[in-house]
């Protein structure tokens, strides 16, 4: 589970509560099976503290998403995070709007993968389902790769959905084939998230928004139950 809007909330009113944490141990408590943060740099959401007090608390893993900026990069390699997702980030932006381009400076992001490697981090990149984006991970030397599922989410009618779920689809084959471990995530809901998670090549999905949204109304274990309870019955 992706706890940041949770400290979105926070941070509306430059507080202390609701504490992410807190939504992170009741998330592991109902059954998530790890916890996904994303350190902007402009630390819109999750603070450092967060992370800090995440990796002495979670019992799960935590999957520590940050772009490939020098000082950003440095906490994670002092923190030694688990796994590290790195994610492209425009300070405009609203979320994440796509993968990463990985024909811009590639090399910067094989140096930071290797940064990563050589404190123990297992590391994901998050990428468009197209296989330019497969072929450039290997190449980079990732572990993973996380699929960006906006277009299927965002897709206008179910004709456009079925289109990107098949792309979706040929890329996991296509991931798994070069020796990549593969994850999805971005816009999935409680409406739209078993075709992705019927997939059989993916092996952890990242969900945040729609869980924090139905918490909000529901709670955070009732919400967490919910949403795994329709993958497991995806998966079977």
């Amino acid at each position: 589970m992706n706890i940041d809007h949770v400290a979105t909330v926070r941070q509306a009113r430059a507080t202390d509560e609701p504490d992410p944490v807190r939504a992170a141990v009741l998330a592991e408590l109902a059954g998530a099976d790890g916890i996904t943060v994303h350190l902007r740099e402009d630390r819109r959401h999750i603070q450092d503290r967060d992370v800090e007090l995440l990796f002495a608390t979670v019992r799960t893993f935590v999957n520590l998403e940050l772009a490939a900026a020098d000082a950003v990069v440095d906490l994670a390699v002092a923190w030694r995070p688990p796994q590290a997702t790195l994610v492209p980030e425009k300070r405009e932006e609203v979320t994440t709007e796509g993968g990463l381009d990985l024909s811009r400076d590639p090399g910067r992001l094989r140096a930071t993968v290797e940064r990563l490697h050589a404190v123990g981090s297992r590391v994901s990149l998050f990428v468009d389902p197209d296989p330019v984006s497969i072929d450039g991970s290997v190449e980079i030397g990732a572990d993973a790769v996380e699929l960006h599922t906006g277009e299927y989410a965002n897709a206008a009618d179910s004709i456009a959905a079925d289109r990107e779920l098949a792309r979706l689809r040929e890329a996991a084959t296509r991931a798994r084939a070069a020796g990549l471990a593969l994850h999805a995530g971005h816009g999935l809901t409680y409406e739209n998230v078993m075709p992705v998670a019927a997939i059989p090549e993916c092996e952890e999905l990242n969900i945040g928004h729609s869980i924090v949204s139905r918490a909000v109304l529901l709670g955070m274990e009732r919400a967490v139950r919910d949403m795994k309870e329709r993958i497991e019955r995806a998966r079977s």
